[in-house]
């Protein structure tokens, strides 16, 4: 099979490729769904040694397995990779398998030091001319190289806890067990010396001039995911100096089918919030944009709060029916004036609104936002905020702007109902018997199937308002709950 240009097609060719690719170099099938094998277990393969991973993104991984499965096969090595390109991106989001897991998109298992080194090498050889992002807490083999390393078990060893519970292990020369950790670098490894080591140059030291020595000081990771981080830093660049937010956008980190990675999504989100609309509805303020290594960061207002998804989870019992009316009236306010500036948001869930000590909701997150008359062709969603499905089989559908309203309507459902509305295969409406008509009314508009039956942002907030006024005249006040006294259960935000 011949190799081909790294992007331009669809991403259901890529995937048809890697499978027809599995078929001939991964032909066994594990009993974890997540990889496939070159082939099964020989007496001679090692229980554990020095891992190489080959890191891909979703657009190099066919040109990838193209090149080094031969030259794996013909030595016997034992290699495995993931079963479908859907799964790459799950390894390299580090949201589904843990972020070690990303960039691991070939592993393979040399038999020996020797041969690991050896094979690293040839390896490093045959892709250095691809990008590739990095694998977080492995060694790399060279700078800029799509070769990594470390010392782990190969066959599945595991500690038993008294609890239960398990943890991935490596054997000891005693043959004592002790975890196996593939968050770190392990210096509890002390028989073990790195066969590496005469390939790797001196660390490099980040130069002085860069900003993440001299300006910003990360202090604590807040998130961290294969496309970047989002860091609390302190600010030395003004007296006194000043909690900010430092948002990561790595370069090569999780890739999509259409090229865009980490590094793009920080720099658009940059560029949006440069735009002075976006500070008129509570977006954080930008102090500045740089880069360093080739990724991208932001420096932005530390907006003093919490996330009005962590708000919600802590609480005993639901909001009163007049407090979610409330959020609700901020939601489609602050989306009725981001439309009316000639944006959508398309990212709009409760993770992303900040509620300050005043009550009042910041939104944050903006790398996938655009222009209403320049819709983006790249789908940004959150299954659980987001519509089931998209409806350009209707006309005048507008994309991001009945995104958004969906989202407004999925937020007032999650806040009344402890859930998101279950989409299978659309919006399920389950309500209490003691919500007022007209908010069910509005949920069932803004949850339909039709994105023509949404009622825009302005109306929603009306509507709301109404309702608010209607049970302030009726006398129901703060103290009935909406819905039964349990947590608010969780959702993917």
């Amino acid at each position: 099979m011949s190799e081909k240009p790294l992007g331009g097609r669809p991403a259901e060719v890529l995937e048809k490729i890697w499978r027809e690719l599995c078929q001939t170099y991964l032909p066994l099938v594990a009993e974890d769904p997540t990889w496939r094998f070159s082939r099964g277990l020989h007496p001679d393969d090692a229980e554990q040694g020095w891992k190489i991973h080959i890191s891909a993104t979703v657009l190099t991984a066919n040109i990838v397995l193209q090149r080094v499965a031969p030259f794996l096969r013909s030595h016997g090595t034992l290699f495995k990779g993931p079963s479908t390109l859907t799964e790459l991106s799950k390894l390299n989001s580090g949201i589904y398998y843990g972020y070690s897991q990303v960039g691991k998109a070939i592993t393979v298992y040399p038999r020996n030091s020797l041969e690991a080194v050896c094979m690293a090498y040839q390896l490093h050889e045959l892709t250095c001319d691809l990008p590739a992002l990095t694998v977080p807490f492995d060694r790399q083999y060279l700078p800029g190289s799509s070769v990594y390393y470390r010392y782990g078990a190969f066959n599945p060893l595991e500690i038993e806890h008294p609890d239960g519970s398990k943890t991935p292990a490596i054997r000891t020369p005693e043959g004592d067990l002790i975890p196996d950790s593939r968050e770190s670098w392990d210096q509890a490894l002390i028989w073990i010396q790195d066969p590496f080591l005469h390939t790797r140059p001196p660390q490099k030291i980040e130069p002085l001039e860069s900003p993440l020595k001299t300006t910003y000081r990360a202090f604590r990771a807040l998130t961290q995911r294969g496309k970047g981080g989002v860091y609390q830093a302190i600010d030395l660049s003004v007296k006194p100096p000043r909690l900010c937010i430092l948002k990561e956008g790595r370069r090569h980190g999780e890739t999509s089918p259409d090229g865009r990675d980490g590094h793009w999504g920080v720099k658009n989100e940059g560029q949006i919030l440069s735009h002075p609309e976006l500070a008129a509805i509570g977006a954080p303020l930008v102090y500045s944009a740089f880069e360093v290594d080739g990724n991208y960061y932001l420096a932005m207002e530390f907006i003093e709060g919490e996330s009005f998804q962590s708000m919600l989870a802590k609480r005993q019992r639901r909001l009163t029916l007049p407090r979610t009316l409330k959020f609700g009236i901020q939601i489609a306010e602050m989306i009725s004036r981001l439309h009316t500036f000639g944006w959508a948001w398309r990212d709009c869930k409760p993770s992303n609104l900040i509620v300050t000590r005043s009550g009042r909701l910041r939104p944050v997150d903006f790398e996938g936002s655009c222009l209403i008359a320049q819709p983006d062709s790249l789908p940004w969603r959150t299954p659980d905020f987001s519509p089931p499905r998209p409806h350009l089989d209707y006309v005048g559908y507008k994309p991001g702007v009945d995104d958004d309203l969906y989202a407004v309507g999925a937020v007032l459902y999650f806040m009344l109902n402890g859930q998101a509305p279950k989409q299978s295969p659309i919006p399920t409406i389950k309500l209490q018997r003691n919500l007022p008509g007209a908010i069910t009314e509005l949920l069932s508009e803004l949850l339909s199937p039709a994105p023509h039956q949404r009622l825009n942002a302005e109306m929603v907030a009306g509507k709301l308002k109404i309702a608010l006024a209607d049970i302030s005249v009726r006398g129901i006040t703060s103290r009935r709950e909406v819905g039964a006294p349990e947590k608010i259960g969780k959702s993917r935000v």
